[in-house]
């Protein structure tokens, strides 16, 4: 797992299974984001078998198989879509061709499991909630930076329990590295096929939003985004923040950008602050800024009962991709629901297209 940069962060925990060797397969295509290791990771640890990985671009499988060796490299996308043993189909692929593979899995009669942001568009999104009306299947997103990351999985469960209160306001910081510049795919610096950084890296901040404080619907208040440090990629946005409301009457405002310094520990300071009735919570969830142990999933929690300090690395777990399984067997809605995960889209979207140009 990488800690210097955030695109090939995909993180390893405790095998948690929750079905059986052999009864839940499941598939990986388009390899164009590190984030299908992480993605992977999370549902063979839950039990899941990993059947077949596909990729136009052959050292692309090899290394995803030396990750995974007990995956078979497919000869087409089309060879994994008529398995029928093919459960779940897992891609990551170019953030605005997320939405066509998945509606040819969702065509296919699987469920689809894709990386983060799920897509570019409002004209995508009614296409993606068309095909699940039509299909009933599946289009699941990778919403890593709550999923897959222990101290905010925490901190979930001290919301569930009340610690706060009624969360009223959020506050999201997602720095991340860009990194050496050359590294980085061509797509990346091409602003139709990211989607912009608030659509990008932004849909991590309102989708924690949504969750943490229990918002079904909302609306953006204003947006803004610009190029600061990288004129060299005119159409690379490394800077966006927003302010949204919910229709519980919950507020959030977050930021976002490519501007993390190579002095830093890992790929990005990410940060969550949640305002309660009753207190409040920080997740300081990548590293502890200028502390030795250099470890992240730190949770500060104040509240009538006093201050509390946890370090849960090693502690929780992801259930979500257990429950993600069961749901895809059971038809349930236990790790995300549907609605939810098309809300954080079309947010992200939203803001997106009305953010004032800056910088």
């Amino acid at each position: 797992m990488s800690k210097s940069n955030g695109m090939n962060y995909a993180p390893k925990g405790k095998p948690m299974p929750v079905v059986e060797k052999g009864t839940f397969y499941i598939a990986a295509t388009a390899l164009d984001h590190g984030h299908i290791y992480g993605m992977c990771n999370g549902l063979t640890e839950a039990g899941a078998t990993l059947k077949w990985v596909y990729d136009p671009d052959p050292i692309k499988v090899e290394s995803f198989l030396k990750a995974f060796p007990e995956a078979m490299a497919a000869v087409s996308e089309e060879e994994i879509l008529k398995d029928p043993k093919i459960q779940l189909v897992c891609g990551a692929a170019v953030t605005n061709e997320r939405c066509a593979l998945g509606l040819r899995v969702m065509a296919a009669g699987k469920d689809y499991f894709t990386d983060k942001a799920p897509l570019t568009t409002l004209e995508q999104l009614e296409q993606a909630r068309e095909m699940v009306m039509q299909t009933g299947r599946k289009y699941m997103v990778y919403y890593s930076e709550r999923i897959h990351v222990e101290a905010a999985v925490f901190a979930g469960q001290l919301v569930k329990d009340g610690a706060i209160g009624k969360v009223i306001h959020i506050d999201g910081f997602g720095p991340h590295r860009v990194g050496d510049t050359k590294s980085r795919p061509d797509w990346f610096y091409e602003k139709e096929k990211y989607g912009g950084i608030l659509c990008d890296i932004g849909s991590h901040q309102i989708e924690q939003f949504l969750y943490y404080c229990d918002v079904k619907d909302a609306r953006v208040q204003y947006s803004e985004a610009g190029n600061y440090a990288h004129p060299d990629y005119p159409e690379l946005e490394d800077f966006g923040d927003a302010v949204l409301l919910g229709n519980n009457g919950a507020s959030q405002h977050f930021r976002v950008d490519w501007l993390t310094p190579e002095g830093l520990s890992t790929w990005g300071d990410g940060r969550t602050f949640l305002l309660g009735t009753k207190g409040y919570i920080e997740l300081r969830k990548y590293c502890n800024v200028g502390t030795k142990d250099g470890t992240g999933n730190h949770i500060f929690l104040v509240n009538d009962e006093g201050e509390q300090h946890f370090e849960v690395t090693g502690q929780v777990g992801y259930p979500y991709f257990g429950q993600l399984i069961l749901d895809c067997i059971h038809r349930t809605e236990n790790a995300m629901t549907q609605e939810h995960a098309f809300k954080a889209a079309e947010l992200c979207v939203r803001a997106q297209l009305q953010a004032e140009k800056i910088g």
